[in-house]
């Protein structure tokens, strides 16, 4: 009788459907301290004009360990402008280290010049600094040109500029694969290739340099 309890209890067992063990499939999410600041304000002045482009700080925001600026400025033709160097000054500490997002493109038409906004952020700034007096430079904002724009743009600004500096560089255009391309066609032989190279191509000759400085009050 025993034995015949037992085998029932095991064909029961055996039977019995099965239900999986659940596991918990939360993913972790990343810890925001509360403590962590987030205020913005608009700044003391809103527009700035210099080296012909006018440049507009809407408003900052800090969010945590983050300062974002809202930034619109002119753009002087179609070319691909943006911005090529900022910085934020706060309690002595300068950062240089930006990104920024393009919020908004408005390209230039006759008679109206285009608009392009951007939102620029400054990462790891400390949720204790001190910005109450906080300033965001834009040093300069630049168009790098395409390898066809060297020939048909740029060629004659910078052979002109290299003759007005005394530097013995000549400069033509060539076709390379059915483009035209420009080429270094002479240049002193005490100058190597590449010290050639770095001067004809240097980021000045697609620059506009500032400084657009904007001030504002971060603190809660």
């Amino acid at each position: 009788m025993k034995r015949m309890i037992l085998l029932l209890t095991l064909l029961l067992v055996a039977c019995s459907p099965f239900v999986p063990q659940q596991t918990d499939t939360t993913l972790p999410t990343a810890y925001i301290d509360p403590s962590y600041p987030t205020v913005q304000a608009a700044p003391a002045v809103m527009s700035q004009l210099s080296s012909g482009i006018e440049v507009r700080a809407e408003r900052a925001w800090r969010d945590g360990k983050q300062v974002n600026v809202d930034v619109c400025f002119t753009m002087l033709d179609g070319s691909d402008w943006s911005i090529w160097g900022a910085s934020l000054l706060y309690a002595d500490q300068n950062v240089f280290d930006f990104g920024s997002t393009l919020v908004s493109l408005q390209e230039p038409t006759e008679g109206q010049s285009g608009k392009r906004c951007d939102t620029v952020s400054f990462l790891n700034i400390p949720p204790d600094a001190d910005l109450s007096n906080v300033t965001i430079t834009i040093d300069a904002i630049a168009a790098p040109p395409r390898t066809e724009d060297y020939c048909s743009i740029y060629m004659p600004k910078i052979q002109q500029t290299l003759s007005e500096r005394g530097v013995a560089i000549t400069l033509n255009c060539a076709d390379v694969n059915g483009a035209q391309a420009m080429q270094i066609s002479s240049k002193p032989e005490t100058m190597s290739q590449e010290e050639a190279e770095q001067i004809v191509y240097s980021d000045e000759f697609y620059t506009v340099k500032g400084p657009w400085s904007f001030t504002f009050n971060l603190e809660q």
